[in-house]
């Protein structure tokens, strides 16, 4: 993930990340695969730098019938994997998918308060048939 406006990437520097989205199991979700691989190719389609709180728009299903569009991506439970000097470590992030609405908070509001209002609303963001959360 390098600046989009540099004319050739920079092999040694970063941000470096890798994207992990976590469902509990139910369903199989057909196309989702693809929907991820998008998300991980934003920084050298669109120049987006893939960091927590992000935002990543994909503007349509994340896979077959779902009502999330997006993803919000936060720090994940894996440890960053370090490289040899002068590399920047991988980081990984979670993305959480979100629908158009809860999009539309987080750009309104922010990534933090549409966390806490998962937590309010007692959403279980792994659960792919979850509702949106309400937020105020």
């Amino acid at each position: 993930m390098t600046d989009a406006a540099a004319a050739v990437a920079d092999p040694l520097h970063g941000p470096r990340a890798e994207i992990v989205l976590s469902l509990r199991a139910g369903e199989p979700v057909s196309g989702l695969a693809r929907s991820v691989a998008v998300v991980a190719a934003t920084p050298a389609v669109d120049g987006v730098v893939l960091v927590p709180d992000a935002l990543v728009d994909l503007s349509e299903p994340l896979w077959t019938a779902a009502p999330f569009t997006a993803v919000l991506l936060g720090d994940s439970d894996i440890p960053e994997l370090p490289l040899d000097p002068p590399c920047d470590p991988v980081q990984f992030l979670s993305a959480v998918p979100i629908t158009p609405t809860e999009g539309a908070w987080v750009r309104l509001k922010g990534a933090q308060a549409m966390r806490q209002a998962w937590a309010d609303d007692a959403v279980d963001v792994l659960d792919p048939e979850r509702p949106a959360a309400s937020p105020d």
